[in-house]
């Protein structure tokens, strides 16, 4: 009825208010007969309601109400329409709604039926999961529970069980557990939490994260089906080491011809925008990895009984790949075929047929990558005298591994490139390294005849045992392309390297002087960094990537990996093989915090305590070890082992990507487990892990012995035995092999939380360490105003569209500046928390004091600005919290546009030729006349030592800051006393303002003549300065300030202050103990109400406050009720 599927309406019902000239479109429609609908239904449902109003604005809003009620319903139609059983959806979508009271931002995603213990009681009820928060309800024996729990403020989830049930999901927060069971599946019911929990914290808390994962930035979007595609899409990206930007269209169940088994191997089929990629059901028996760039074509053979649903994909190496038993064929073929069609149009492929020399000749041309540059042997040091000739060749890319260059320098021999005799090595030792070499090159030429040369070769557990007992020398290098799909980029992108280094090179800043301050310090000891050839090329491949990726830029360890890629590899394919690991392989390893490395840590000590529980108790805290263990996942164990027998843990890190980091990080623990448990102290058994992989060697190896120079041991310590690192990681599969790609996948999810947590743990202690000695405000109380400043700029990214007042949270940012609010969110904290409650000016005094706060006028405080003011206006003494009410009613703080501070100073009930009074007698009254002659000569000696002095303040600022004044004084016990005194103090500033104007009118200042004062009294509705603006005036009041002396007229802090001092009741008021604990309980209560309300449009009351309402006794009693109302919703 709301909305029409015609493109054009020329049909619509349009709401105006009498007086108004906007149109609130109500209804369209495409025909008179639809339009005509509508209006039947508006006559029936809405039209005959409407007289029960007395006004046409409360009819504008209640129509518009209506129908935004009515496009929510239809919005939640359709989002029910997407669950598997809507109606029920539909109805747990309005119970969700009705109890818990959200913004409609804030999106259900699931619900469940559970039980929540508190303590040995169940309590049964519904959990719901929404977009932001898991919330659970329960009514049971005439007794409401309600739990709101965000997602931010999980630290923890985790499977466990008690005495009384054995699956129990347990939450917890900073201070709480909470244990859920009684699920009819609890194993989904987990996944969906790890998922939300994931994804909101990535989006709120991870800024790095967020900005490279598009659909972070869409959480409306978020439903059930989404996070479950979305887990699966990960899940495939992980096991094939994919692009992130590839996004995955199609799974489906097939057999796929295997020629080295001579049958068809059971699996899935994946289909993305870039791939066709095959895993089998059985666990390493067989996966391919078919990028379409590489495929000729895609064809459907004929249908049979043996091989029902056949299709054939040729590639370009002239292999072909069968697979049958496959679902709806026909579509599926068409999908591939518009991809294939789409990948080889955007990216043709550069192929040369005449290359057949080695394994790469079937793949790609590697020449024709670099089609801009001509590359030629480059000397070991350059010789040339012309300047622009050295720059020309400084940007050109090296055509050959460094490994070669070394070995050609080092020998004429070609015999001697491979394999050259170290120092004091017998022939016979070299002659079984040279065996051993030409074994292993000959068993992989064996495994290409039979599974394949290119990216597209069957990968199966064969190939796998080759890659453990390690890669040749002569192959290493390439197979890390294959294993690593690098070798896709570097076709993919011709001449994009070279670009990269002519417009990076020579470019000055903070990245390019923090790689030039690295170059020497990655691989020293290797020969091929020790002269300007290595250097030169390493310097190139790290500042183009950095040019490529500023969002990483460089980042310590970078240049260790990217000097052995280049060992082995040349230097284009070293930077493509550099983009693999930093973007693909290790996501999020190499950023500002470093989150990738940590979350693989944190995922480590868990498999610590799963496979060796024994040595996980002697340790007590894992985590103990990351001062070295951190390290074997940022640089893959290259500077902790020596680099010839580190170089084999890579080789199995391209393959099986970060398990392979992991499974050797178990075997090294246990084969030091004995020793581990006899250390006395961390730093013992971190020295016990250093020796024992200093000594970890590759008999193998044809190259020179190149050691570890991060070992902590001395020489005068017993030798420690050798480990040979082929034994190691044949360990490392045998024993810790088991643990899946999936596996893997949920345990980082979920120690993902718990790293970003503790980084949000490190913010807060930090800031509250800063803030602590500078107030003196308790440090608990410190740490709940510091989670309800958090909350409030975490609430308006729940439901508020991003403003460009109130940034993203910046992890990258000082701590302090991590967190920063906005106006408005101020505003909520201040009625919140601040003692300063003045009904509906508590607004308006929220604004200024946000403007006074507001130093470098960004629109943003931070949590130690906010901070200070509250604790003087709870802990300061009566001059620092009057001082701080005084400059509140100066510029900045007040404004010629603060809607509440229209200058009053026209009206005649605010003139100072008025006479004092104080409803005292003549004779009190003379005696006062001259304490008042003393206090102004007093003040007027008095100086402001120590400080700039604060401006004085004019008639307007001076009323306002009365205003305020009066205000505060609402719900006060001795509110009487209070009124009474303020207006003997307003009227005496009045007067004091008077004498200074009349003063420098007159040029000189007279104590004993220029104005005698008078004493009178007056009627109760004079005894006020804030008195209506339309009240009626006599004769000798309209006249009574002169036009030309109205700017003139001022007051000092001094003045204010002296005044006030004179009233005990007012010092009472000022230096009487106030409790913020009671606010701060308040506060957590109600900060969601607060928020919630605005959202929904529920406008909280507004006190019309005029200068008539302060005088009006009989309305004090609604104006508490009101005040109360808005500071605790």
């Amino acid at each position: 009825m709301l909305d029409s599927s015609a493109r054009v309406a020329p049909f619509r019902i349009l709401l105006q208010v009498p007086g108004s000239q906007v149109y609130s479109p109500i209804a369209c429609g495409a025909t008179l007969e639809e339009i005509n609908e509508h209006w039947d239904w508006l006559e029936q449902n809405l039209l005959h309601t409407l007289s029960v109003f007395d006004n046409k604005e409360d009819i504008a809003s209640f129509v518009k109400g209506k129908v935004k009620a009515l496009i929510a319903e239809e919005t939640s139609s359709r989002l029910a329409e997407q669950e598997e059983d809507p109606e029920k959806f539909r109805e747990a979508l309005v119970k969700f709604e009705t109890r818990f009271n959200f913004p409609e931002a804030e999106k259900l995603i699931t619900y469940y039926s559970c039980c929540c213990w508190k303590g040995k009681v169940p309590r049964q009820g519904w959990l719901y999961l929404s977009i932001n928060h898991l919330c659970f309800y329960s009514f049971f024996l005439g007794k409401e529970l309600k739990l709101v729990v965000p997602w931010v403020d999980i630290q923890k989830l985790e499977k466990t069980s008690n005495v009384f049930l054995t699956a129990t999901i347990r939450i917890t927060t900073h201070s709480k557990e909470r244990d859920f069971s009684m699920f009819l599946n609890l194993e989904e019911v987990f996944k969906i939490m790890e998922q939300l929990a994931d994804v909101t914290l990535r989006r709120l808390l991870d800024n790095e994260g967020f900005e490279l994962d598009p659909e972070l930035q869409e959480p409306s979007q978020i439903t059930k089906r989404h996070l479950e595609a979305r887990a699966q899409n990960e899940f495939f990206r992980a096991f094939f080491r994919l692009p992130r930007q590839e996004k995955l269209h199609t799974v489906v169940d097939c057999s796929l011809w295997t020629p080295f088994s001579r049958c068809h191997t059971v699996g899935r089929m994946f289909a993305t925008d870039s791939y066709i990629c095959f895993a089998s059901k059985e666990d390493g028996c067989c996966n391919v990895i078919l990028p379409l760039r590489e495929v000729v074509s895609i064809e459907k053979m004929e249908d049979t009984s043996l091989l029902p649903n056949p299709i054939i994909v040729s590639i370009r190496s002239k292999m072909a790949f069968q697979f049958i038993e496959l679902k709806d064929r026909d579509d599926l073929v068409e999908r591939l075929l518009v991809r294939l069609k789409q990948v080889h149009a955007d990216r043709p492929v550069h192929y040369d047929t005449s290359q057949d020399d080695d394994m790469m000749s079937p793949v790609f041309n590697s020449t024709s990558m670099c089609s801009d540059h001509k590359f030629g042997d480059l000397e070991m040091v350059s010789s040339q005298n012309s300047e622009d000739s050295e720059n020309e060749r400084s940007l050109r890319p090296h055509p050959e591994a460094l490994t070669a260059v070394f070995q050609q320098s080092s020998s004429q021999s070609p015999d001697s490139r491979m394999l050259s005799p170290l120092e004091g090595e017998s022939e016979g030792n070299v002659t079984y390294r040279r065996s051993r070499e030409q074994i292993k090159t000959s068993l992989w030429n064996d495994h290409f005849v039979e599974y394949g040369r290119t990216v597209c070769m069957f990968r199966t557990e064969k190939i796998r045992k080759l890659v453990a007992m390690g890669i040749p020398e002569s192959l290493r290098g390439r197979l890390w392309l294959l294993f690593s799909d690098a070798v896709t980029d570097l076709a993919s992108h011709p001449g994009y390297y070279g670009n990269l280094v002519e417009e990076s090179m020579g470019k000055s800043c903070l990245v390019t002087e923090e790689i030039e301050r690295d170059l020497h310090r990655s691989l020293p000891e290797h020969p091929a960094f020790q002269n300007e050839t290595g250097i030169a090329a390493l310097r190139r491949v790290l500042t183009a990537y950095a040019h490529r990726n500023p969002k990483i830029g460089y980042c310590q360890s970078m240049n260790i990996l990217t000097s052995v890629l280049l060992l082995y590899a040349k230097e284009e394919e070293a930077f493509w093989l550099l983009v693999a690991v930093c973007e693909r392989m290790l996501p999020d390893y190499f950023n500002h915090r470093v989150i990738g490395a940590q979350v693989d840590h944190s995922v480590f000590e868990e498999l610590i305590k799963e496979h060796l529980p024994e040595l996980a108790e002697h340790l007590n805290d894992p985590s103990a070890l990351a001062s070295v263990s951190l390290s074997w996942f940022l640089t893959l164990f290259l500077s902790i082992m020596p680099l010839e027998s580190a170089v084999n843990v890579v080789d199995c890190f391209f393959y099986d990507g970060i398990k392979a980091v992991f499974q050797l990080g178990l075997a090294v623990l246990e084969a030091n487990a004995e020793d581990l448990c006899s250390s006395k102290d961390d730093g013992q058994a971190l020295m016990v892990l250093s020796r024992f992989l200093d000594h970890v060697k590759n008999e193998d190896s044809p190259g020179p012995r190149i050691g570890s120079h991060h070992a902590f041991f001395s020489d005068d310590q017993e030798p420690c035995p050798v480990t040979d690192i082929a034994d190691l990681i044949r360990d490392s599969y045998e024993k810790f092999g088991n643990q899946s790609v999936e596996q893997i996948e949920r345990m980082r999810c979920r120690h993902r939380i718990r790293v970003l947590q503790g980084h949000e743990d490190t913010t807060k202690q930090n800031v509250l360490r800063v803030v602590t000695p500078e107030v003196s405000i308790l440090p608990e109380d410190l740490e709940e105003l510091y989670d309800l400043f958090k909350r409030e700029h975490m609430m308006s990214c729940y439901w508020e569209q991003p403003r460009p007042m109130a940034p993203r949270h910046d992890p990258s940012r000082p701590y302090a500046e991590q967190y920063r609010i906005d106006a408005r969110q101020f505003t909520h904290l201040f009625q919140l928390v601040s003692p300063w409650t003045c009904g509906a000016h508590t607004e308006t005094l929220a604004e200024r004091t946000f403007r006074l706060l507001d130093d470098n006028m960004d629109h943003l405080i931070e949590f130690k600005a906010f901070v200070s003011c509250l604790d003087v206006m709870y802990n300061g003494e009566m001059n620092e919290k009057i001082k701080l009410l005084y400059r509140l009613h100066l510029p900045p703080a007040l404004t010629e546009n603060d809607h509440d501070s229209q200058s009053p100073l026209k009206n005649p009930l605010l003139s100072t030729s008025r006479p004092l009074v104080f409803g005292k007698s003549n004779g009190d009254a003379t005696d006062y006349q001259k304490q008042l002659k003393q206090m102004i000569k007093d003040l007027a000696k008095e100086k402001d030592k120590g400080e700039t002095e604060l401006p004085k303040m004019s008639q307007r600022e001076f009323i306002q800051f009365c205003k305020t004044l009066y205000s505060m004084f609402h719900e006060d016990p001795e509110e009487n006393d209070l009124y009474q005194a303020i207006a003997t103090v307003t009227t005496l500033l009045l007067q004091i303002g008077e004498v200074g104007q009349r003063s420098n009118s007159s040029g000189s200042f007279s104590q004993e003549g220029g104005g005698e004062l008078q004493a009178a009294s007056l009627s109760p509705e004079q005894d006020s300065v804030f008195a209506d603006t339309d009240t009626e005036t006599t004769p000798q009041d309209s006249g009574a300030l002169p036009e030309e002396a109205e700017g003139d007229w001022t007051v000092s802090l001094e003045h204010i202050l002296a005044s006030l001092l004179t009233e005990q009741s007012l010092v009472n008021f000022f230096e009487k103990p106030l409790d913020i604990k009671s606010k701060l309980e308040n506060a957590k209560i109600n900060q969601y109400n607060l928020k919630t309300s605005e959202m929904s449009g529920q406008s909280q009351p507004e006190l019309k406050q005029d200068s008539g309402l302060l005088r009006r006794r009989a309305c004090h009693t609604k104006a508490r009720t009101t005040v109360s109302w808005a500071v605790s919703p």
